[in-house]
């Protein structure tokens, strides 16, 4: 998956989340729930960067190794 695809997916994880500790803001009953599911987003936008940035750096290790 490319760079773009990648920043779009965090962009809508964390969106979704937002939706979800906004919606708690006022369904004080439903709060925790929804404080939950908008956790459960933000570590999935968290595991989708750590995911690209730890393939950029294999291919920069990669591209440093070819070189020397």
């Amino acid at each position: 998956m490319n760079g773009q695809a990648i920043l779009e997916n965090v962009r809508r994880y964390r969106a979704i989340a937002s939706l979800h500790r906004q919606t708690a803001a006022f369904r004080p009953r439903q709060s925790w729930s929804l404080l939950e599911q908008a956790s459960e987003w933000e570590s999935r936008a968290l595991a989708e960067l750590e995911a690209y940035f730890a393939g950029c750096e294999s291919r920069w290790s990669a591209t440093e190794l070819a070189a020397a």
